[in-house]
């Protein structure tokens, strides 16, 4: 579906054209032309193709989705992917592609399986001429800084669900539980780090060594890029890291309390050994046993399996065993 398709011409906005008029207006030296599709079919990405003169593979790319991020150089023109990830009403991760194609003289935004789109980034752009000057270099940094920049709120959200968990930890909440919590944190965080990872290696190519000509003069920009993917990573690994630390707590507080359980039970089964023993030894059946015919006999056994167990109460509870 196409959602703009708008020409530019020296940092100004100059018209909305239709699709089929788009080589006329990249054929000017000062103009270029900015669209934006979302869940684009075949028949759209070929009519870019002929309009734009894009590469076949990386029509072919963005036609199929599920690519990996990555930029990459076709001649004199660039094809990016980065994944749009996406934060679902039940916690869960949607992530959504955005293809870019960059020319000298073209932009083309492919948004796929992603419901937010970057309108404020072509408001804020429009806002900005002077930036907007800089032409299709200038939109292709735009477009990859709003899409890093929404990682940010991703991770913030991650490291609030991770202390929830850590808090329900130490407040006696089933073990079960917060492993499988855990776990699931510990998939959204490997989500992210697919999206930021292969990207972080990918920008250094925009601003270092040689520099692919639709970003020179943005080396500055893209270098800002890298700079926020370098904090994203090193989030992504912290929150990780102490993911892999809760679950260690968590096991350890399964064994504390599988201990104190084995320790109760052996301080109970102290409380009725001595009985137990006293018992079996009198309900023996031998005819010559001491004290069978004393009639003091029955409550003293009672009464020493009281002193007894008593005893025996008085130094598990000092050691702390019940």
């Amino acid at each position: 579906m196409l959602i703009s398709c708008v020409a530019y011409e020296k940092g100004q906005k100059i018209a909305d054209i239709a699709p089929n008029r788009i080589s006329d207006y990249v054929r000017r030296p000062d103009c270029f032309v900015w669209v934006a599709l979302r869940d684009a079919t075949a028949g759209e990405l070929e009519q870019m193709r002929e309009q734009f003169g894009l590469h076949p593979l990386a029509v072919e790319d963005a036609n199929h989705g599920h690519q990996r991020p990555k930029i990459e150089e076709y001649g004199d023109s660039l094809f990016a992917v980065l994944h749009m990830i996406e934060p679902q009403p039940g916690g869960e991760l949607k992530v959504g592609e955005a293809a870019i194609f960059v020319g000298r003289n073209y932009v083309l935004a492919v948004r796929r399986g992603a419901e937010k789109g970057f309108q404020e980034v072509r408001a804020r752009s429009e806002r900005e001429p002077e930036l907007l000057r800089n032409g299709s270099g200038y939109v292709c940094y735009a477009l990859m800084d709003a899409v890093v920049d929404r990682y940010f709120p991703l991770i913030e959200s991650l490291e609030i669900e991770l202390d929830e968990i850590e808090g329900r930890v130490f407040e006696g909440v089933a073990a079960r539980e917060n492993i499988r919590a855990l776990y699931v944190l510990k998939q959204k965080l490997v989500t992210l780090k697919h999206a930021v990872a292969p990207l972080l290696e990918a920008v250094g190519k925009l601003y270092g060594g040689r520099v692919p000509p639709v970003c020179a003069g943005m080396g500055e920009y893209f270098r800002d890029i890298a700079d926020h993917l370098v904090r994203l990573n090193q989030g992504i690994d912290a929150v990780r890291d102490m993911v892999v630390t809760a679950l260690s707590v968590n096991l350890s507080m399964i064994t504390l309390q599988e201990n104190e359980t084995m320790k109760r039970l052996a301080a109970y089964a102290a409380l009725v050994a001595v009985p137990t023993m006293i018992a079996g030894i009198y309900g023996m059946n031998f005819q010559h046993m001491p004290e069978l015919d004393w009639k003091f006999g029955y409550p003293l056994a009672l009464g020493v399996m009281t002193v007894v167990d008593t005893m025996i109460f008085v130094r598990l509870r000092r050691a702390g065993w019940i």
